[in-house]
């Protein structure tokens, strides 16, 4: 439900989601079906989109939606994560980007504006899922990177620049966050869905889709 609105309002937000870890015939790592292979190939189906770009920024590989669409073509899979974190056997996106335990703000945003410049030369998407994920945050219990709460937020602007940049829809999706106080959890969730609103509601779109 959240890409479809996007289509018609540039962004909407599921306040859960991004399951990446589930595969098309067994679930993994807390996820039990997955959510953004699912929202792709509906959108797909119904006729309303054609080339689906997933952007995972959970700190841990998005193997489920790697391996599914491992020979789809027509559905583009980017994977910025902690190497040595969850999976241990690691699937094949079309762009990994594997970071080093304790890769700080600056590392972490070299490496992901990288990746998404080298997005638009190899695939033509026409709208965004965005994994986005409160867990490579510095506090993070299972995190294992050095983000600071406000990289993240550049992590999130950096994204939706790119969207912004060629005119795609994002449907976003929270994904992890383990952090020891549950308030930084939210706290970096909630600087998430409001980067989304600044970003699409303040630049001339009518208005912003919770689900």
């Amino acid at each position: 439900m959240a890409l479809q609105d996007a289509l018609d309002d540039a962004v909407a937000v599921n306040l859960a989601g991004g399951t990446h870890h589930a595969h098309s015939d067994r679930p993994q790592g807390f996820c039990l079906f997955n959510d953004s292979v699912i929202a792709a190939r509906t959108v797909q189906h119904r006729g309303l989109r054609n080339y689906p770009l997933i952007i995972d920024c959970d700190v841990h590989q998005g193997n489920g939606s790697a391996s599914i669409l491992q020979f789809d073509a027509t559905i583009f899979t980017f994977s910025i994560h902690g190497q040595s974190n969850f999976p241990l056997h690691k699937a094949v996106s079309d762009i990994d980007i594997g970071l080093p335990d304790n890769t700080s703000d600056g590392q972490y945003l070299a490496a992901l504006e990288e990746g998404l410049n080298s997005i638009k030369s190899r695939f033509d998407a026409d709208c965004v899922i965005y994994v986005a994920g409160a867990d490579p945050y510095e506090g993070d219990r299972l995190g294992k990177l050095a983000l600071t709460k406000s990289g993240l937020l550049a992590r999130d602007r950096l994204v939706f620049d790119f969207c912004r940049k060629y005119g795609l829809p994002c449907a976003v999706s929270m994904a992890g966050g383990y952090a020891n106080v549950v308030s930084d959890i939210v706290d970096i969730h909630f600087q998430t869905v409001k980067t989304a609103h600044e970003y699409f509601l303040l630049n001339n779109c009518s208005n912003t889709v919770l689900k």
